[in-house]
Formats: structure tokens, sequence, C-alpha cells
């Protein structure tokens, strides 16, 4: 099957080497190619026989299948893009962690090219799982690409015919995790900061009891670090999901904030190249430690 995917960051890498690996041709585009950003995408694209092109059009022109995976608030312009050398009756596969207005907006730009447009929902982090990662699929032609996304290796069932469905269920979810994220990052770095994070831990030992609270810790601190920017424009998502259905997203807002907190202190070099090497490996209090150091620098700084 000629396959296109549209952005080739994590997912799309993913993707890419899977696909590839199985005897599929797979070309990709992603936005920062023309940028010095793009250096390490095109490299690992070749060196993954993944053929690389020069834009949107110039990645689905030839494809069966589209799998757009890109950050979240490029979902619509991702498909509006592609939709302007969409093949008819091409399906295009959106993987993103968008609202359900999102992906309705996007499915109408691919609708009206004649493409054939199904909302896919990950259920869970991709690394672990890689092809095999849970995914729903939503909207009027998800039945009919079903049998070809498993059959290619995928893990995926129909959650609703209707658009809409499966994205909710997928930001609902994201309220919980990025959620819990955010929480455990600000509750564990403070109670480092104070000297009581082995109290901490063990009250949550207790309470759910069926949690390695230091494993989950360090699991959540290594993925903000990693994704922290990302992670946030899925929270404005799900912020806009939890706003559409008449609640305010405070939860909602307050994580995509904390997530781009700790985003920033990535720019900033508060982990440092070393030290974020450090941090892909081992225990949380690593990472909590440099952001208290990180935070009592700036501290001394402003007063002088």
């Amino acid at each position: 099957m000629n396959i296109a995917l549209i952005g080739y960051g994590e997912v799309g890498r993913i993707l890419g080497e899977d696909l590839h690996a199985a005897g599929h041709a797979v070309t990709t585009f992603d936005v920062k190619l023309g940028t010095e950003a793009g250096v390490p995408v095109r490299a690992h694209a070749l060196l993954r026989g993944v053929e690389v092109a020069d834009s949107h059009a110039g990645a689905v022109r030839s494809a069966q299948l589209v799998v757009s995976a890109v950050t979240a608030t490029q979902t619509v312009a991702a498909a509006q893009a592609c939709a302007r050398a969409l093949p008819a009756d091409t399906f295009f596969l959106d993987f993103n962690s968008a609202s359900p207005a999102a992906k309705i907006a996007a499915a109408e730009y691919v609708g009206r090219a004649g493409g054939r447009y199904v909302e896919g929902a990950v259920m869970t982090s991709i690394p672990p799982h890689r092809m095999k990662v849970p995914l729903l699929l939503g909207g009027p032609h998800a039945d009919a690409l079903l049998p070809q996304l498993n059959k290619l290796g995928f893990a995926a069932r129909v959650a609703s015919s209707q658009l809409g469905v499966a994205s909710a269920t997928k930001m609902c979810r994201s309220v919980m995790i990025k959620g819990l994220e955010a929480m455990l990052i600000e509750s564990l770095t403070t109670a480092r900061r104070y000297g009581v994070e082995e109290a901490v831990l063990a009250s949550l030992r207790e309470t759910f009891p069926g949690i390695d609270w230091a494993e989950q810790a360090t699991y959540f601190f290594q993925r903000v670090i990693k994704h922290g920017r990302r992670r946030a424009e899925e929270m404005r998502e799900a912020a806009v999901t939890v706003r559409e259905a008449g609640l305010e997203p405070w939860i909602a807002v307050a994580s995509a904030e904390r997530q781009d907190w700790v985003a920033d202190l990535v720019d900033k070099g508060a982990f440092g190249r070393k030290s974020r090497k450090k941090t892909g490996s081992a225990d949380w209090r690593i990472a909590a430690d440099l952001i208290i150091d990180h935070l009592a620098a700036k501290k001394a700084r402003k007063d002088g």
C-alpha cells in the first residue's frame, strides 16, 4: 500500500519504521523539513527507507492512505493542505489529539475533496505499543477502513459512525491523564523542596495501593520534559472540548499551563543536555532537583 505520513515527529517516525518494515511504500512531509530542525527529520526518514516529499501535496498525491500525525493546533490546517491534492476515495486517518470540533472541521475539507475522512483517537502512549497502540475510529467511513488498518498491523476498533465521539473519548481521558501528570509534577516537586516526598508517596500508596507512584512519577516527569509543549497543545484542545460541553475547563487549562511551564524550563536550559539525558531513565527526583535548583538560581538573581 502507498501510505503518506503527514508529520514526522515521534508518532510519524514509529509508524514510518513499522510500515516500511512491513513492506509498504511510505512517503512523509513535515513542516519542519524546510528549517534547521528538519535536518534530523530528513535523516531519520531516509535512513528508514521513508521517502521525503517537499509539500503536503507531494506526499499525498499517490497515497491510498494518509495518516495525519501533526501537533493538535495544526489538525485542521494539515487536512486543508492535503485536501488540495488528495486522490478521490483515499482514506484520511486523523491521528491528532484534537477536539471534536477540530476533527469535524478537518473532515469537511477532506470530504469536499472527495476523500474519506476517519478520526482516530490514540488511547494510550504510543512508544510501548507502537502500531499496536489501542486506537478508536470514528466517522461514516470508519467501518470501511477498519479491516485495512488491522491488516496493516494496527489495533483499531470503531467507536462510532458519528464524528466527534472517538475524539471526545480521547479528550476526556486526556483531562485525567495529563491533569495527573501536571498534579504529580507540582505536588512532588513541592514535596521534594520541603523534604516530605517519602511521606507523600507513602500516603498515595496507602490510598491507591495498585499504583507504584514513584515509578509513575518518573514516567510522567520524563514524558512532560520531552513533550511538554505538545501536551500543552493537547490540553488546550481538551479545554475546548470541555467548554463545548458547557463546563468551564479549569483543570484542563491549568494542566496546559503546567505543561507549558515545564517546556519553558527545557527551553531555558534548566535540564541541560546532560541533565535531560539523566532524566530519560533516572528517578523523578533528579528532574525535581533540577527544577528546584533552577528556581533557586532564578530567585538569587532576582534578589541581587
